[in-house]
């Protein structure tokens, strides 16, 4: 299972402005703070998002491929923090809709202001 994700930064301040803001929409909140990092969780013990500034002290780069999924629940999750990071100065990288598959996948995806590629969705959609 997963016990924390990290993306990196080369802007550590700008980044858990950006997180603080997000984390939000899915009930997380700031569960660690220093000088390296900032990560967000619904408590201590959970599932741990966040950034770091590299230990090689090298600049943070995107992985070509890697991408974080962020579940938000239903479509209308979906849509509110695909906006909302886009608010925040997220790119668009594909507006939320029904992705075609048998699972019903829905999401809408973005990259942050460090480039790291993520999605916003949900299973079980249905359209009408």
């Amino acid at each position: 299972m997963i016990g924390y994700i990290t993306l990196g930064t080369n802007d550590l301040a700008r980044a858990a402005d950006f997180y603080d803001e997000l984390m939000v929409e899915f009930g997380a909140s700031r569960v660690i703070t220093d000088e390296r990092m900032v990560g967000w969780g619904r408590s201590p013990n959970s599932i741990t998002f966040s950034v770091i500034t590299p230990y090689d002290e090298q600049p943070a780069s995107v992985g070509n491929g890697v991408m974080i999924a962020l579940y938000a629940g239903d479509c209308d999750g979906v849509e509110r923090v695909y906006r909302k990071a886009l608010s925040l100065g997220a790119t668009d990288e594909g507006q939320p809709h029904d992705r075609g598959s048998s699972m019903g996948f829905y999401g809408g995806y973005f990259r942050d202001l460090d480039g790291n590629k993520l999605v916003a969705y949900c299973l079980g959609f249905k359209p009408t």
